[in-house]
Order: C-alpha cells, then sequence, then structure tokens
C-alpha cells in the first residue's frame, strides 16, 4: 500500500539559514537611505538591511539552489541553473530570461542590459525589460575559460573578462569587438573588483597574489601576496582611506594600504571557513562579509591599528546541529547544539528572538578573547542536553554532555553564556576512558542527574555544582548509561544501560525500587512526566514504553530497519514521534498501540522534537545546518487517523524551504493513473438525529429559548419608572388677554387622562406568519418550515406569534389546534426538544385560560401530555442509573 506523504505533518519552513558560498550582493535604496544586502540560501535568497542586519524579505523559492546574485538599483537577479529570474520587492518574479544549456554562474547588470556567463564560457546580454537576447559571445573553455567579471567606471558600452588562463579581455559590448588582451600574471584569475580610481582594478588569483593594474596605460601599480591561499573577494574603503581587502579560503582579511604598498592589518578567524563575499558600505568604515559558515558579519575599522572589529551578525550553525530541544512551554524557542560545539536558539516567531549562547571552551574567560580562539580550548560537539526554565532566572538552567568527555557543562538561557560550573565526579581522575553519556534535570530546576559510561549514576546541586549523591553500590549498572530520567515529582529516577536492564531508583535516599529487564541494550530514554510514560529506545531498532507507575512494559513498537536517532511524546502522550537511519519519521498512537502515520526523508534526521503546544515539530537533518519546521495539519483541518498497514510503503517528503513552496501541476498529475486507485476517503459529517430513541437538542444558544416563559417579567424589569419628558419650549409672543389693561393669559392644563376610546385592529380578518406556515404545514404534513421559521424569530418575536393564535387577535381555535399538532410532531420525533419544551411553556402560560374553556383542546393537550412524558421518560431512566452509578462510586468506601 503507497501514500501521499504525511497524514499529520507538512512542510512549513526551514530555521537557521543565513547565507552559504555565493557571494553576497550589496545595494543602495535613496528613497529608504539604508544599504541592503542580499545573500543566497539555498533554493531562495534573503534581504536584510544593514542599519540594524534585520531580515526584509524572503524570496519565492526556485526549483534548485542558487549559483549566483547580482543587483541593480530596482531588481534582484539571480541565476538557478541556466535559467535567470528576476525578482522584484525582493519577493516576486517578473522576468525570466532562458537560452543557456549550461548552468549560470556569472551575473553582471549594466544599465539597460544584463550580462550572463555560463559555465561553458557561453557569454549572453539580455534586454532586461523584453527579456530578449541582445548579444552572444562564445568562448573556448581551453583557451579562455571566464571566471570573473566586471565594467570599469566611465568605460562605455565596456565590459572586462577575467579567465583561468590568467589573461584579460576588454569588450565593447555595442560593437561586438575586442579592444584589448591583457597577458595576465601567469596564475589563474578569481575575482576583478574596481578600485575609487579611474582606468584602476584589483585583480586576484588563485594563488594569493593580489595586482592592482591601470587598464589604460597597461601597468600594474602595486602586487601583493597574501599567504593564505587563493583570493576570494576583494572590497576597497570608499570613505577617503586608500585601504583595500581582500579574503581568503582560510576565513582570514587581509587590510592593504595602497598609499604605503604594505600590510595594514589582518583579521585573522573572521570566518570559520571560505570567505565568499565582501563590500564597503558607501562612504563609511564599515564592511560587510558572508562565508560558507553562514555567517553574515558587519565590521567597523575603528581600531588602532587600521584593523576592524565585529560590529553586528546573524550566524546560524556552521556545521549540522547534533541535537535540538523546545525550550520552555510556549513552543517558541528552539534550542539547538551543532557540530560547532555552539548552542544557539531559534525563535519560530521572528528572527529577531534568535540567540546565541555561544562555544563551549574550556576555559570561558579565555574562550571570550578573540585571539584566544584556538581549537585546543574549544570542547568537543555536545552529544545530549536537557533544559529548565523553572529557576532559570536565579542559575544556570541548561546541562550538556559533550563527546568523549567526562565533563558536563551548564548554560545559561537568559544571560546567553556557558554557566561556570563543568561537573565531574573526583573518582574520574586520572581515567581516560570515562565519558558522560546521559543527563536529565529535575523539574524544579535545583538538581541535575549525570550517567556515565563507568555505569555510575550522580546528583549534582546546579546552583552550587556540588555532589549530592550516588545511586547503587558501587554502580547503578554494570554497562554504560545510556539513559537517565526524574519524575515530575521528584520521587522516583529511572536509568537505562547497555546492560539490557532499566531499573527505578528513590531519588532522595539513592534506593533500589524495581528492576525491568529489557531484551536488548538500552540506547536513549524518553520521559512524560505528566503522564509518567517512559520511552525506551533499544538496539534493536525497537521502541518500549515503560508505565513508570506500574514499572512494566505496556507498548512495543517496531517497525524501523536501522538506528532509532531520537524519540519525542507530544503534548497529551498520545502520539509517540520517532526518527531513524532509515531515513523515516513514524508516528504511533498510544492508546491503540498502532502506527497512524509514516514519511520518508531524503536525508535522515537526527534529532526531532515536538513542541509543547503541539503546532510543530521540528527537525535536523544528516550533512544539513538547518532546523525544520513541521506544522500539525491536525490543528486546523480534519484529518482521519487510521491505523496503517504492515505493507505500507512511504513515500518521499520534500524538506521545507526559507519560504513556502508552491507546488505546480505536472502533465503526470493531470493524467490519470493506470493503477487502481484507491476509493477516496469522505469526510465525516455528523447525522441530524443519530438515533430515534434519543433526544436530540437543537443548535440554538440558550439565549434565544430559554427566557421565553419570563419575556414579560424581563420587559417589566427593563421598563423605565417615568418616560423621558421633553422640555416645553417658550413661545416667541407671550399670550395676552385683550382689554383696557393687557394681562398675560395662563397657560392651559394638559390633560394626562388616557384617551377613552380603544384602538381597534385595522385588518381584523388578517392571519399572521405562524398561522399561514401552521395551515400550510398541515396540509403538506411537513413541519420542518415551521420549526426553520420560528428558529430565526427572537424572543420577542416568538412571543408575538403564539400571542397570535388566540382568537381575541388574529387567531382561532383551530390555529391553535394546528399549533398542537406541531408540538406533537416534534415530541414524536425526539427533535429540537428543548425549544419544543419552551413554546409549549409559552403557549400554556399565555392562552391557559382559553384553553381550559374548550372541551376539544383540552382533549388534544392531554394527548400531547402523553407524547410528551414517553419521549422523556425513556431518556430520564437512562440518566437515573447513570447518576446512580456515580453516586455509589463516589460514596462508596473502596
Amino acid at each position: 500500500m503507497s501514500s501521499q506523504g504525511s497524514h499529520i505533518f507538512s512542510g512549513f519552513r526551514a530555521l537557521g539559514f543565513y547565507c552559504n558560498h555565493v557571494p553576497l550582493a550589496l545595494r543602495y535604496h535613496k528613497k529608504h537611505r539604508d544599504h541592503y544586502v542580499v545573500t543566497a540560501v539555498g533554493k531562495a535568497f534573503h534581504t536584510y538591511n544593514c542599519s540594524k542586519l534585520g531580515i526584509v524579505s524572503v524570496s519565492n523559492s526556485h526549483p534548485d539552489d542558487i549559483t549566483c546574485l547580482a543587483v541593480d538599483a530596482f531588481l534582484v537577479y539571480t541565476g538557478c541553473h541556466n535559467i535567470i529570474r528576476a525578482f522584484a520587492n525582493g519577493r516576486q518574479i517578473i522576468h525570466t530570461y532562458e537560452g543557456h544549456v549550461s548552468d549560470v554562474h556569472l551575473l553582471l547588470p549594466f544599465g539597460e542590459h544584463l550580462v550572463s556567463v555560463d559555465e561553458d564560457s557561453q557569454l549572453k546580454i539580455w534586454d532586461i525589460k523584453s527579456t530578449e537576447i541582445y548579444l552572444e559571445l562564445s568562448f573556448d573553455n581551453l583557451a579562455f575559460c571566464i571566471t570573473a567579471i566586471m565594467h570599469p567606471t566611465t568605460y562605455l558600452n565596456k565590459i572586462l573578462l577575467g579567465s583561468r588562463q590568467g589573461t584579460m579581455q576588454l569588450w565593447n559590448i555595442k560593437t561586438n569587438k575586442l579592444i584589448y588582451t591583457f597577458q595576465g600574471w601567469g596564475a589563474p584569475i578569481s575575482v576583478i573588483e574596481q578600485a575609487p580610481a579611474v582606468d584602476v582594478v584589483a585583480v586576484g588569483h588563485v594563488d594569493g597574489t593580489v595586482i592592482v593594474h591601470n587598464l589604460k596605460f597597461d601597468e600594474t601599480i602595486i602586487t601583493f601576496k597574501q599567504e593564505w591561499g587563493p583570493v576570494t573577494s576583494i572590497a576597497f574603503r570608499t570613505d577617503g582611506q586608500p585601504i583595500m581587502a581582500t579574503g581568503s579560503t582560510l576565513g582570514h582579511i587581509a587590510l592593504w594600504n595602497l598609499e604605503e604598498k604594505r600590510l595594514q592589518a589582518q583579521m585573522r578567524n573572521a570566518h570559520r571557513e571560505s570567505i565568499a563575499g565582501m563590500a564597503f558600505l558607501q562612504s563609511e568604515p564599515v564592511m560587510i562579509t558572508n562565508s560558507s559558515d553562514n555567517h553574515i558579519k558587519m565590521w567597523i575599522l575603528d581600531q588602532a591599528d587600521g584593523s576592524g572589529r565585529q560590529l553586528r551578525v546573524r550566524s546560524g550553525h556552521s556545521s549540522p546541529p547534533t541535537r535540538i530541544h523546545f525550550h520552555g512551554n510556549k513552543g517558541q524557542n528552539i534550542l539547538s547544539a551543532g557540530q560547532d560545539s555552539s548552542l544557539k536558539s531559534f525563535s519560530t516567531v521572528h528572527e529577531n528572538q534568535n540567540k546565541d549562547l555561544g562555544q563551549a571552551y574550556y576555559n570561558r574567560v579565555l574562550g571570550k578573547k578573540k585571539k584566544a580562539k584556538l581549537e585546543h580550548l574549544k570542547m568537543p560537539p555536545i552529544t545530549a542536553f536537557v533544559s529548565e526554565t523553572s529557576r532559570e532566572s536565579d542559575w544556570d538552567g541548561i546541562v550538556a554532555c559533550h563527546q568523549q568527555l567526562p565533563l558536563v557543562t551548564t548554560w545559561n538561557y537568559q544571560r546567553c553564556t556557558m554557566g561556570k560550573h563543568k561537573l565531574t565526579h573526583d573518582r574520574f581522575k586520572g581515567q581516560d576512558n570515562v565519558i558522560a553519556t546521559a543527563v536529565d534535570i529535575t523539574s524544579c530546576g535545583n538538581f541535575v542527574v549525570i550517567g556515565w559510561s563507568t555505569g555510575h549514576v550522580d546528583t549534582y546541586n546546579i546552583q552550587s555544582g556540588l555532589h549530592r549523591g550516588t545511586f547503587g553500590q558501587p554502580t547503578a549498572h554494570s554497562g554504560s548509561v545510556r539513559g537517565v530520567a526524574i519524575d515530575g515529582l521528584n520521587q522516583v529516577t529511572v536509568t537505562g544501560s547497555a546492560d539490557q536492564t532499566v531499573k527505578f531508583w528513590k531519588f532522595k535516599t539513592k534506593h533500589l525500587l524495581h528492576t525491568l529487564d529489557i531484551e536488548s541494550p538500552v540506547c536513549q530514554m524518553l520521559l512524560h512526566r505528566e503522564s509518567s510514560m517512559l520511552a525506551v529506545n533499544t538496539d534493536d531498532f525497537t521502541v518500549h514504553v515503560v508505565d513508570v507507575e506500574l514499572r512494566r512494559v505496556v507498548r512495543r513498537f517496531s517497525g524501523h530497519q536501522n538506528k532509532i536517532t531520537d524519540l519525542t511524546f507530544s503534548q497529551d502522550a498520545r502520539w509517540l514521534v520517532s526518527s531513524s537511519m532509515d531515513c523515516t519519521v513514524r508516528t504511533w498512537d498510544m492508546p491503540t498501540g498502532r502506527l497512524v502515520d509514516c514519511f520518508l526523508l531524503d536525508s535522515a534526521a537526527t534529532s526531532i522534537a515536538l513542541s509543547p503546544t503541539g503546532d510543530f515539530l521540528a527537525s535536523t537533518h544528516i550533512d544539513d545546518l538547518g532546523v525544520y519546521l513541521w506544522s500539525n495539519k491536525t490543528l486546523y483541518s480534519h484529518v482521519s487517523l487510521r491505523p496503517l498497514p504492515s505493507d505500507y510503503t512511504p513515500t518521499m517528503v520534500a524538506l521545507p524551504g526559507t519560504s513556502y513552496q508552491v507546488k505546480q501541476e505536472t502533465d503526470e498529475d493531470l493524467e490519470p493513473s493506470n493503477e487502481a486507485a484507491e476509493p477516496m476517503e469522505e469526510e465525516f459529517q455528523s447525522p441530524d438525529q443519530i438515533s430515534r430513541d434519543l433526544v436530540t437538542l437543537s443548535t440554538l444558544p440558550n439565549s434565544r429559548w430559554q427566557s421565553l416563559i419570563h419575556l414579560d417579567v424581563i420587559k417589566k424589569r427593563n421598563k423605565p419608572t417615568e418616560p423621558p419628558k421633553v422640555p416645553k419650549a417658550a413661545p416667541f409672543f407671550l399670550p395676552t388677554i385683550a382689554g383696557l389693561t393687557p394681562t398675560f393669559a395662563a397657560p392651559e392644563e394638559e390633560n394626562d387622562e388616557p384617551s377613552a376610546k380603544r384602538l381597534k385592529r385595522a385588518f381584523i380578518g388578517m392571519k399572521s406568519d405562524l398561522c399561514k406556515a401552521l395551515e400550510h404545514a398541515l396540509e403538506t404534513e411537513k413541519y420542518e418550515p415551521v420549526v426553520d421559521y420560528l428558529k430565526k424569530l427572537n424572543p420577542s418575536s416568538i412571543d408575538i406569534e403564539i400571542r397570535s393564535l388566540s382568537y381575541e387577535d388574529t387567531g382561532s381555535t383551530q390555529a391553535m389546534q394546528h399549533f398542537i399538532a406541531f408540538l406533537r410532531h416534534i415530541f414524536s420525533t425526539n427533535q429540537n426538544f428543548e425549544i419544543a419544551q419552551a413554546y409549549l411553556g409559552l403557549f400554556l402560560k399565555l392562552h391557559g385560560n382559553t384553553l381550559s374553556k374548550d372541551t376539544s383542546l383540552v382533549t388534544t393537550l392531554s394527548e400531547l401530555a402523553k407524547d410528551q412524558s414517553s419521549s422523556w421518560l425513556r431518556v430520564q431512566k437512562e440518566f437515573n442509573q447513570s447518576l446512580c452509578l456515580i453516586n455509589f462510586l463516589k460514596n462508596a468506601a473502596l
């Protein structure tokens, strides 16, 4: 049986990517008055502002990795395979240039044209707006293999090409003519950069030689030689200082003084790997560099010796991460330990909330010093770590084990530094084969339990770093300890070992409580403290689930074909997710003990973690620098999880990128498959009524029917005690009485007595809408329209409609008979039970006197009472039985 990806998880995005080996591109935005740097990250590119080095935009995804970048004042150009794309606003593709046969590796915006060069040295010049080819030039790789391209300043319609053979050619692209050939200096050219002076360029070679050359006279001005290998990038200061910077493959930067023709300063270990690109901000002593070590750095050259200091940095792991873990209960921060001995925190909300806790050094003080960052001070990579937030504001809350080391280090998340303690026991002094293999921290954040390869298990206080006890005499296990876990109440400690046993210890007294034999050596353990479920991964590729309270195995999951790399529980412990070197990620349902989801990856996952809120699954992979997020589809859509059959074959799922990639339909997707299609799973819809023997309530809110019988009381309570009186306006001319002596007339007294006349209804014979609906329902024997009509009315409108059933208004005795028949129909179907009770109560309250005087109505009401009691008593009997059982279990002394 085949599948279509994962039923539960969907690729969301990747974290921790900032740049790669593609040189950066720098542009200046006149409107924003800020510089922007563009870096390639796999299949997309990122745009950062230089004011804060913050992320501005992420482009749409490419089909494959980007090979080259270029920018002009408006657009960003990328090369991917043999296709060139132009992006506007750093995101949308507006132009596509197709015509190259080989992969494009050089791009140069040139006014209204774009120059591109592929690996076969085929040069094409494109019209940017029309995407048409303006000019084509072909070169032979054996004679002139293009490796660098630039436009000399003030040289109209001319481009300068550098080759692997060491020669340079100056071409006029308007006349399609070769103007001049520079013989070169006998070494392959790697980079050409324009100097601030006109006619002068700097040429970097593979042998480390840097030539400052005058193109107009074909004369070499200065020759420099760096001893660090090939020149990878060149940049010039434009703030008036005659400084040229060059990058090397070792990550060092050399600063050359062009006036004094000497080496001004060195910036060693600026990056951990080869410097891919560098550029100076216009008229500022600020340089920005990127490297394949996944770091973007800004340097300000204000040191006394002319060198620079680090101003800002955006950095991810320079080596693949080995272990990840969600920090805190909000699920917004992921702690990641990498093979570069660093510990970082990546935010799932925004990149600005990322943290770098630094690298692990034997001497933290010396490790902070720039000149002392040597390899002998750096500790090996972290192999396992745990974190706790309860006391992280008071002392260290992260504890980590290192590869082939007996030391256990502590880290502080809030201060983003390595802690002051390095925990190890005095018994291991002078022993070289001792390794700290497992670690766990208590929920209170005060103690840490460490397991060693010798079988010892010790407890330490994190605040003081003091030893607080040892499990077992003399050792807890006869083999290497592979896992330790502490329950949520600090009552029981569980240890697993290569001696095929899982032992339960009293945390306080360190006494052994129980020993559980496992059929295979323990490889890893994970405890879900809320449910006391312990997942034990063994060397036979099986996952055993142990109930810590019962101290026995309650589930066994098998199916992986290679070593299981990591385990993670969902928040409610319903799912257990496992990853393996067989490139599969499997989700096991704990209550049923069955496999409910499985998908295949092109690269095996080394570590996985489910967020405490259940919205994301994070994963890291072999030879990959990123942390990948997978969204939980069950939170926003209906997913029917059924046990997968034993012959289930998972399909490949691509890793998500830094931006969302829209899946495009291909012709193969549109063509019908020859194989027998699986039946489509219909979406479950709840029926209107589960059973006619059960009472079904309506979906109306309580406010629409609960207050019907008390509506008159509510109106009386809300009625104002005295209506507001409008003040009488004074007349413009006061009335007077005619006579010899004019006198003012007394005001007329208003008569507040109500009129004796009673307003009669204008249309005595008009029937209400409810009466008409009841008559029509009686003829068709369909009362559903009447129910739908009453459901739409508010309580006051329902009161008016039921009042209209009386012959004193617009109704009649026959209308009351119809309404009673309508209620009998509702009780017979057992639907809309509560609103029928409310309508009946209001009907009896309003027309009780009229009903009692009519013999036919009394007879009909007695039949209605029988229908009502028969439908309710059946359900009440079930309620009474359940309530009786609950009261017995509640009060019985068991």
